[in-house]
C-alpha cells in the first residue's frame, strides 16, 4: 500500500492506494454524467450488512453543500434500519471509502487519519467525508476514476464490540487476616524432601507454606529452605498473575525471630517463592537458640502487600 497522507491537518484525512477491493461493499455507477446533468443532489446505494449492522452509501455527485463539499465528491456511511436496535443503542465502527482507479487497476483509499474510531447514534446516523476528492481530480480522464462515463465507489465497515470482559487490578497493603503460624510437630524425624502447611486464604488467594527440611537446591544438606506457594493454580485463569510481598518468619523462644522478606509475580511458571537458604540447620539445631523445643519448628508467614484482582462489572 502506497501512503498519500494529507499533510494538511485540516483535512484529516489518510489517502492510499492498494490493490485489494474493498471486504464488504461495492457501488458502481454507470452514465454518471446524468447525475450531474440532472443536478440530483445524492443517490444512495441499496442496503447492505456488514458486522452484523444494515448499513448503506450516500453519494453526493456535486458535493454535499451544507457541509462545505462544494467542488467535491461527498460520501457518506449511514446506518439503517435502527428502528431495530435497543433503545439508546450505540454503533462504534472503523471504516475506509474506496474510489477504484480503472487505469492503474488500484483503489484510492480514504479513511479518518485523526479518529479512527466513530460513533454511530440516534442524534448522528451519517459520518463520512464532504471532501472525498475534488470534482476536478475525479473528472480528469487521466486520472482514471471516472471511465466510460461509470465509476465505482466502496466501503469496509468494522464494528468495535464490547466483549463484556474486563479487570481491575487492587494493589492491597497490609491485607486482613495476613498473617498465618504453622507448628511442625516431630521436625527431627520428617523424612520428606518436603512438607506443606495446611491452606490458608488472603483476600481471596490461597495460599500454604513449603518446608524442605533437609534444605532444597543449593540449600541441601546445609539449609532449611521455605517457600510460599500459590495453593489454587489449577482453579485459575490462563496467564493469570498475583504479586505478593511477604515476610517468611522462624520463631524462637529466647532470641528474635529468624525472618527475610521476599517479593514475587506468582504465574503458573512461578508457583513457589522464597529462600533455599532460609537458616543453617546447625543453628536451629543448636540448644541455646531454642529454636526446637519440644523438636517443634514454628514457621510464620506475614503478608505485608498483595495484589487482588476482580472482573469489571
Amino acid at each position: 500500500m502506497e501512503s498519500l497522507a494529507s499533510k494538511n491537518p485540516a483535512i484529516e484525512v489518510l489517502r492510499s492506494i492498494r490493490d485489494l477491493h474493498p471486504a464488504h461493499y461495492l457501488f458502481k455507477i454507470e452514465h454518471f454524467s446524468i447525475l450531474l446533468e440532472e443536478d440530483i443532489e445524492k443517490c444512495e446505494s441499496d442496503d447492505f450488512e456488514a458486522e452484523g449492522y444494515m448499513w448503506r452509501l450516500s453519494l453526493y455527485p456535486k458535493g454535499n453543500k451544507g457541509r462545505n463539499g462544494d467542488g467535491h465528491i461527498s460520501l457518506y456511511l449511514t446506518i439503517t434500519d435502527t428502528c431495530h436496535l435497543p433503545p439508546g443503542w450505540e454503533v462504534n465502527a472503523q471504516f475506509r471509502f474506496f474510489i477504484y482507479n480503472h487505469i492503474e487497476d488500484k483503489y484510492l483509499t480514504i479513511e479518518d487519519a485523526k479518529a479512527g474510531t466513530r460513533r454511530f447514534h440516534q442524534m448522528r446516523t451519517e459520518r463520512g467525508f464532504a471532501q472525498l476528492l475534488s470534482l476536478d481530480t475525479f473528472n480528469h480522464p487521466l486520472e482514471g476514476y471516472l471511465f466510460d462515463d461509470s465509476c465505482m465507489f466502496g466501503v469496509e465497515v468494522f464494528v468495535i464490540k464490547y466483549a463484556g470482559r474486563g479487570q481491575i487490578l487492587s494493589m492491597i497493603r497490609e491485607p486482613k487476616n495476613n498473617s498465618f503460624t504453622w507448628t511442625v510437630e516431630n521436625f527431627s524425624s520428617l523424612m520428606d524432601d518436603r512438607v506443606y502447611s495446611e491452606v490458608f486464604e488472603v483476600e481471596g488467594q490461597k495460599w500454604s507454606l513449603v518446608l524442605h527440611p533437609k534444605g532444597h537446591g543449593k540449600g541441601r544438606g546445609e539449609y532449611v529452605s521455605i517457600f510460599l506457594s500459590v495453593a489454587n493454580h489449577e482453579a485459575r485463569p490462563l496467564n493469570w498473575k498475583v504479586y505478593a510481598k511477604y515476610k517468611l518468619r522462624i520463631r524462637c523462644s529466647a532470641f528474635p525471630p529468624v525472618e527475610k522478606v521476599a517479593s514475587c509475580w506468582f504465574c503458573s511458571s512461578i508457583l513457589s517463592w522464597g529462600f533455599s537458604n532460609f537458616t543453617l540447620l546447625s543453628g536451629l539445631r543448636d540448644t541455646c537458640y531454642c529454636f526446637l523445643p519440644a523438636d517443634t519448628l514454628i514457621v510464620e508467614v506475614e503478608i505485608m502487600v498483595m495484589s487482588a484482582t476482580k472482573n469489571l462489572p
